[in-house]
């Protein structure tokens, strides 16, 4: 019995053949632990505003584009229909939205900015500065990192 035990061992592949398994190699893990600390910054300076990361990411596309279909909403922000209506729907209830449905197709929805989600701007504004501010990396790195990070999403948006 030692000696099968001692075989094994002298088979087992070397720590360098799964070099690649280690965790400080992990792009999933380094992402993960990004979007997280980001996302936290972002909850505190959103929560005296009543809004979720979330809500932010929707008021940045209207405040863009002015009116979206929930379509539009959902490929802007790479979310599904599941994700992206519970929160259109709560937005709608503190009425930072309006709903309508398209009169010549009534499975387009239409979603338009109230008075109150326009007037959130300048207020979001600060957050994104103070976000900046808060992030420990030059406003050089920063673009850089979300060009990089644009282009991976790019080409995997693309090859679904």
């Amino acid at each position: 019995m030692p000696e099968l035990q001692a075989s094994k061992a002298a088979t087992r592949p070397s720590r360098e053949a799964y070099a690649d398994l280690q965790l400080d190699r992990q792009l999933c893990l380094a992402l993960q632990i990004s979007d997280s600390q980001v996302t936290r910054i972002y909850r505190e300076l959103l929560k005296p505003l009543g809004l979720t990361h979330p809500q932010y990411l929707i008021l940045l596309v209207m405040w863009e584009h002015r009116r979206c279909t929930m379509g539009d909403l959902r490929r802007a922000l790479a979310m599904d229909t599941g994700a992206i209506t519970p929160l259109v729907k709560r937005m709608e209830a503190d009425g930072l939205l309006a709903r309508t449905r398209d009169s010549k197709d009534e499975r387009r929805v239409w979603v338009d900015l109230t008075e109150r989600g326009w007037a959130l701007r300048d207020d979001v504004a600060h957050v994104r500065q103070e976000v900046g501010r808060r992030l420990p990396l030059s406003p050089d790195e920063i673009s850089e990192l979300r060009r990089v990070l644009q282009r991976l999403n790019a080409r995997l948006l693309a090859a679904v």
